[in-house]
């Protein structure tokens, strides 16, 4: 694995008040340059605070943040030249057009003319916004918006892209279209870090990611194998009628070869089992002893891993 472009250690913000709210606490973090990396969670674990103090919109209360060797507290304007960011809203010179958007951008990092209008005319080709070049934020779908603020983003050439919920309030389509974008910045050499409390976007996009809950990494690995730490190929969730005997079916279940845990979960059982021919068959012929009503086959997902180290659902 390559070296860390992005170092986070022992981060810690504490929002002070008469109530004061810990945001993140006591994040270690080592992105290898080169990668898409995730932080996975639900909405206020930790993670737009995390991304706000490593591209210098926020003081940590403890800890430190290095991007590409500088510190972001002691050197933030340095640190801002390595550092594209694209937050949660909008935030596009509405009184500018497209490519002005991004040509301003150059300017404001020492581009001269010439460089400005040639960069610009190259992300706009890149991005597919030529066609539009002249129009105004305003017009623009939610979709090519997004596209656009990503551009702008890496105008400078930067060595890190932050990307705060990258997809949230987009279609499925624009959704995809920005996928390939984020995907596309690999051939440049932009190490690009996403939050997002999207599962699908997580495994999509992301090499490596951090799952993160209460201002805390609760594990960090790809996404194949944090789906593998479950410890089963399927999942199969059954609804039963009478939940009263659930517990003598579980130690049936249990007993039964490829079953690789049972767990209570609400209304019945959830069963981690193997991809094994007839295992199905006789899971449901065991559960109908016991009053099975429905039963649903999936496969682990991030969301799973999720509920495994939480207990509950990644969306609440």
């Amino acid at each position: 694995m390559s070296e860390a472009i992005v170092e986070i250690l022992g981060l810690r913000k504490v929002y002070d008040g008469k109530n004061p709210v810990i945001a993140v606490d006591g994040i270690d973090l080592h992105v290898p340059a080169g990668l898409i990396y995730g932080l996975l969670g639900p909405n206020g674990a930790g993670k737009t605070t995390t991304i706000s103090i490593a591209t210098t919109r926020a003081i940590p209360t403890a800890g430190s943040v290095r991007i590409a060797g500088v510190d972001v507290v002691a050197h933030p304007a340095l640190a801002r030249r390595s550092i594209g960011v694209v937050p949660q809203y909008n935030t596009l010179d509405r009184s500018c057009t497209v490519a002005e958007n991004i040509r301003f951008h150059c300017r404001y990092f020492g581009m001269t003319t010439a460089e400005s209008n040639t960069r610009t005319a190259q992300l706009l080709e890149q991005f597919r916004l030529s066609d539009r070049a002249t129009a105004y934020p305003q017009a623009l779908s939610g979709g090519l918006a997004q596209r656009l603020q990503i551009a702008r983003a890496i105008a400078h050439h930067p060595r890190v892209l932050f990307l705060d919920e990258p997809s949230a309030g987009l279609d499925p389509q624009s959704r995809i279209a920005m996928w390939e974008a984020v995907q596309g910045l690999r051939g440049e050499g932009i190490t690009v870090v996403l939050t997002t409390h999207y599962m699908e976007e997580a495994d999509e996009l992301c090499d490596r990611l951090a799952i993160i809950d209460h201002g805390k990494i609760l594990i960090e690995d790809t996404p194949a194998a944090l789906k593998a730490s479950i410890g089963g190929d399927k999942i199969y969730d059954l609804r039963m009628r009478d939940l009263h005997e659930s517990r003598q079916l579980e130690d049936r279940l249990r007993k039964t070869d490829g079953v690789t845990s049972v767990e209570a979960v609400q209304g019945g059982l959830r069963v981690l089992a193997r991809a094994q021919d007839g295992l199905l068959a006789k899971v449901v012929t065991t559960a109908n002893e016991f009053g099975l009503q429905d039963v649903t086959t999936t496969e682990p997902s991030l969301e799973t891993v999720f509920i495994r180290l939480t207990g509950r659902d990644l969306r609440e």
